[in-house]
């Protein structure tokens, strides 16, 4: 019944900061997933007789590829799968079972927050048995295994229901279809005060949560409006669609545009959240009040011990690099430390595992704590939601408050997309060859106090990783970064990270655009965007 499928080694199966990600197309090539997935397996050890968690976020070929990995997990000697039903499971409800399972490791099938449908994305991700991302040692040999692979192995059998919740057996192995949501929406009920927030809501607080046709409808049903008591419809675009309803399920302020307007709008509710096609990252608008990621992550940790999950304080804080220095200055009220970290949610997973940070978060929205392994977009919408209950105050007033006591850290996010790819290479290679003759200059920005090309070793396990990001600091504090992004699928995006600090007896109320205007204009001629990529404007701007 075990079939040993011929094949030949792809060239691009280099596993990026969350997995593989190509196109569809890409994907539909014969032998295509079944090489990636026989390469992870090859590249464990101590599997056999073990638990897999399987699971994705209802995006086009899901289902298919979910009865590849059943059938190839079963001829490569695993003794159990756990699948959400329908193939379901968001990126931190998969974290939560295959921790709460005790399984060897999962596969998550998505490509976040990317576009869906027949000519848009897909990916696969492996996380071990903490919970979280795979890290670099075995992405690597993955990638290595790849480059050489030349049979995979595949048990001949007919597809696998996974449309009801129960158990079948597959040759020797057990295949449990498990609901996908309840086990998830209990943990969140052990971390924050559903009463609470229930009395508010009671009380004519009104939310609005948009789930962009992608994973989080059925948890965000489920959390939102039955066990806290909204009123149904509270969750929008609930149903997850294969192509996510044709929209971009990406929470910023460009695909998230209506959630905006209705929080923009004189008769907005109280609070707006969205999350993203695979439920790991999140967008938070109060009533006429947009809050940047950065700015989240600062306010989730300073008002933490509010819920009951976190109120006996915090280990510490991390962010990763390109996020703003706004949790820096909470962390140092509070006598925490702060780690600065690599994108990746990986470097945040190896601080958890050794208990030195308890909360963690990314400027590119997403944003989470110990209690998985992975970000998690309705985690951080209910500590927003926990923190409003117990202060009875608006988004506004609380992010008023804040920046009285921290200040404000006026921040953007340029995304220069689909970049030819040796385009944006040249760009970073002249960009790290100015790096010894920038410090002293001066331009629009100010006078450059450092640049470098950030570098991280890892206080856990002393790993580092270079290369991962070039900074130009300026000496009031301010600055820009250049990063190329690992999350697309086509070309290179350069995303460029501004940032300029007012202290808190500064102006804190300008437009963002207005007070990072001189550093912007610097970021585009030090690195000579248009000149290199042809572009007068990022694409998008978060």
């Amino acid at each position: 019944m075990i079939q040993t499928v011929a094949t030949q080694p792809f060239t691009d199966q280099k596993p990026g900061t969350s997995g593989l990600r190509k196109k569809v197309r890409v994907f539909q090539q014969t032998h295509y997933a079944e090489n990636f997935v026989q390469s992870v397996f090859d590249s464990l050890e101590g599997y056999e007789g073990e638990t897999l968690v399987v699971g994705g976020d209802g995006r086009y070929l899901n289902r298919e590829v979910i009865q590849t990995v059943l059938k190839m997990a079963a001829a490569n000697g695993f003794g159990r799968v756990l699948v959400g039903k329908d193939g379901i499971l968001s990126t931190p409800a998969a974290s939560h079972l295959i921790r709460s399972s005790g399984a060897f490791g999962g596969l998550v099938l998505s490509a976040s927050h990317n576009p869906g449908g027949p000519d848009e994305d897909f990916g696969i991700k492996y996380n071990i048995g903490n919970g979280g991302p795979a890290p670099e040692k075995v992405t690597d040999a993955i990638a290595a295994r790849s480059l050489t692979i030349d049979s995979y192995k595949l048990f001949d059998a007919p597809d696998v229901d996974i449309d009801a919740i129960g158990s079948s057996v597959l040759g020797g192995m057990t295949i449990e279809v498990v609901d996908p949501v309840a086990g998830y929406a209990d943990l969140m009920e052990s971390l924050f005060d559903f009463a609470a927030i229930r009395a508010m809501i009671a009380g004519g607080f009104t939310l609005a949560f948009d789930s962009m046709s992608a994973v989080t409808g059925p948890y965000a049903v489920e959390i939102f409006e039955r066990r806290l008591g909204a009123p149904a419809g509270t969750v929008m675009n609930g149903t997850p669609l294969p192509d996510f309803g044709h929209h971009h399920p990406d929470p910023n302020l460009v695909h998230a545009k209506d959630l905006y307007d209705r929080m923009m709008a004189a008769d907005a509710p109280d609070f707006g959240a969205a999350s993203d096609g695979d439920g790991d990252r999140n967008l938070i608008i109060g009533q006429h009040c947009y809050v940047t990621p950065s700015d989240s992550l600062a306010v989730l940790a300073a008002n933490a011990h509010l819920a009951p999950g976190y109120a006996s304080g915090l280990k510490g804080i991390a962010r990763s690099m390109p996020t703003s220095g706004a949790a820096d200055r909470v962390a140092e009220k509070l006598g925490l430390p702060l780690y600065e970290t690599p994108t990746g949610w990986k470097f945040f997973g190896n601080l958890l595992d050794a208990g030195m940070a308890t909360i963690c978060g990314e400027e590119s929205a997403g944003t989470g704590s110990d209690h998985v392994r992975e970000k998690d977009g309705i985690w951080a919408v209910l500590l927003w939601l926990n923190i409003l209950a117990v202060r009875q105050q608006s988004v506004a007033t609380i992010m008023a408050d804040h920046w009285a006591t921290y200040g404000r850290n006026y921040y953007a996010r340029h995304d220069y997309e689909a970049i030819a790819k040796d385009k944006a290479d040249a760009l970073m290679a002249a960009l790290r060859g100015k790096l010894d003759s920038l410090p002293g200059t001066t331009n629009s920005g100010g006078v450059v106090k450092s640049a470098d090309d950030f570098a991280y070793t890892d206080p856990t396990d002393q790993s580092v990783s270079k290369n991962q990001g070039v900074r130009i600091l300026f000496a009031d504090g301010s600055r820009v970064v250049f990063r190329l992004s690992g999350t697309g699928t086509e070309g290179a995006t350069l995303r460029v990270y501004i940032e300029r600090y007012v202290g808190p007896e500064g102006e804190l109320g300008l437009e963002t655009a207005v007070a990072l205007a001189p550093l912007i204009a610097a970021a585009q001629a030090v690195a000579d965007i248009a000149g290199y990529t042809g572009m007068d404007k990022p694409s998008v701007i978060t």
